[in-house]
């Protein structure tokens, strides 16, 4: 037993007098009343978070990453849609997960249900204490660049100024999360929208400069013309820099318990924003390359905004507001989904169970908000981001190929289990292929950095055993934790959901007579 089955046992039983009240008025109240997380995410919502967290601001700042790893125009391009393609095998692969563990986490809920809870902690560990902290973090430090960009054209905003606008950008999206799930997906609906907008404008103004026959570094002879040629490990780094491109595409699956008819919606909605973003991507690289030669673009710390120099004159800032509303939408995207990821964790024990608690009348994760917000405020105030990042960047890459073999594993473990999708075997065997290839070549080329996110991850390992595994902690340490909880209660006005989740069906095969 590895404490995980326990801590859901005394998540269940502590508090029995709030949880006594809860039940009672749940007989006399109708659901839509009930202290419980709210399906609000309808299909155009659930498209709105995938497509909203994978397009950040990377795709307007340095594509340049692909290009000079492939080393031509047209190799890149086709790293782009083969990118695109493995993105989608994964999102298939979650898209059968998703429906067959119906519940929030992501990738933390199912590698949980799937290899136990030391596992699963790992995973949250390292997401709760750098990755996604880390990224909401540079996410609004973008932001706060680009807004401030204009009022110091000759130099980079001041170091304070910045730190400052991110910190309230944060705070802001925050209360609005605190306040509202229907607030929060209605500007990440239309933040999403704002998006593509502007990628739809990069897009057709380089339709415009390839109906003029400025498309020169497209021609078949110049586009495989190669700068230098590229070894497996070249190519191997530029696939990985597409599908870091790509991040983002499982993060509808941490918030499955909020979506109406997540059997239909989930995979509907994957099967629509992965083909959208490869095809957007895809053409917006294309329209780069109508106005920049390969070296100009290799050059440029900030594709979009070149782009925007070049071909639309006077209206040249549109794309650095364009950047500052694609990052102001992706904050509020991964505070919707990380905050998910922690009330998860404290619903299996792995985490203090004050988080597992949602707002009586806001039905929000009140408690997990303010631990990402206060996580990234403090990533803030650290200062240098860039070699977490990298941490980041392998840890999460790694989670996704340790997540898909655990499908492998399910269907192995448990053959019986209902499952409304089940995609070919070939799906998450490509996928996985692919994803051994690239760790492999990452382990080659970064070793520091590969070993540093281990190391980060491995850090969980005694903070497990000592917090969830060991049962027989001192009564003191039990009376502190309560006391905690039920101060974090009254300041926050929150209690356990509730409706409990629930457990997947095993259906028995039937023996013939």
């Amino acid at each position: 037993m590895d404490g995980t089955e326990s801590h859901r046992r005394n998540c269940a039983t502590q508090e029995p007098g709030v949880r006594d009240r809860m039940l009672d008025s749940a007989e006399n109240e109708p659901d839509k009343d009930r202290v419980t997380l709210k399906k609000e995410i309808g299909l155009l919502s659930a498209c709105a978070i995938i497509i909203g967290n994978i397009i950040g601001s990377g795709i307007f700042i340095s594509p340049k990453g692909v290009l000079e790893h492939a080393g031509s125009v047209g190799f890149s391009l086709i790293v782009w849609v083969l990118g695109g393609g493995i993105c989608a095998l994964g999102s298939l692969c979650y898209a059968e997960l998703g429906v067959t563990i119906p519940k929030s986490g992501g990738d933390y809920s199912y590698v949980t249900e799937i290899f136990g809870g030391l596992t699963g902690f790992l995973l949250l560990w390292s997401g709760v204490l750098i990755m996604y902290p880390t990224t909401l973090a540079v996410i609004a430090l973008t932001f706060s660049n680009y807004v401030l960009q204009p009022a110091f054209p000759a130099c980079l905003p001041p170091y304070i100024a910045t730190r400052m606008l991110s910190t309230t950008c944060v705070l802001f999206l925050t209360w609005v999360n605190c306040s509202s799930v229907r607030w929060a997906t209605r500007i990440q609906d239309f933040f999403t929208v704002g998006k593509l907008l502007a990628l739809c404008l990069i897009i057709i103004v380089g339709l415009v400069e390839i109906c003029r026959g400025h498309y020169d570094a497209l021609r078949p002879q110049n586009a495989f013309e190669f700068i230098r040629d590229p070894s497996a490990g070249e190519i191997a780094l530029a696939f990985l820099q597409a599908s870091f491109a790509f991040s983002g595409w499982n993060f509808l699956n941490y918030v499955t318990e909020e979506l109406v008819e997540p059997r239909k919606n989930l995979p509907r909605a994957i099967y629509i924003s992965i083909p959208l973003v490869t095809l957007v991507y895809t053409l917006t690289n294309i329209a780069y390359f109508t106005s920049m030669s390969p070296e100009e673009l290799l050059a440029s710390n900030a594709v979009a905004v070149t782009f925007g120099e070049k071909l639309l004159g006077m209206f040249s800032w549109i794309m650095p507001i364009s950047v500052a509303l694609s990052t102001f939408g992706g904050i509020n995207g991964y505070l919707f989904t990380s905050s998910r990821l922690c009330f998860s964790g404290a619903r299996e024990g792995h985490l203090p169970q004050l988080l597992a608690m949602i707002h009586v009348k806001n039905c929000t994760p009140i408690p997990a908000l303010i631990v990402c917000c206060s996580a990234t405020i403090l990533i803030l105030c650290i200062g240098e981001t860039h070699d977490l990042i990298n941490y980041v960047s392998f840890i999460n890459f790694l989670s996704y190929g340790v997540t898909i073999a655990g499908l492998l594993y399910y269907r192995w473990k448990k053959p019986n289990l209902v499952r409304p999708i089940k995609v070919s075997l070939l799906v998450p065997l490509s996928y996985l292929l692919f994803w051994a290839v690239l760790l492999m070549f990452a382990l080659y080329s970064e070793p520091v950095v590969c070993g540093m996110g281990l190391v980060i991850m491995l850090t969980g390992v005694p903070v497990y055993f000592i917090g969830v595994y060991w049962q027989s902690k001192p009564q003191w340490i039990y009376s502190i934790v309560e006391m905690a909880t039920y101060v974090g209660q009254k300041l926050c006005y929150v209690v356990f959901p509730q409706e409990e989740l629930a457990a997947p069906v095993e259906q028995e095969e039937k023996s013939e007579l």
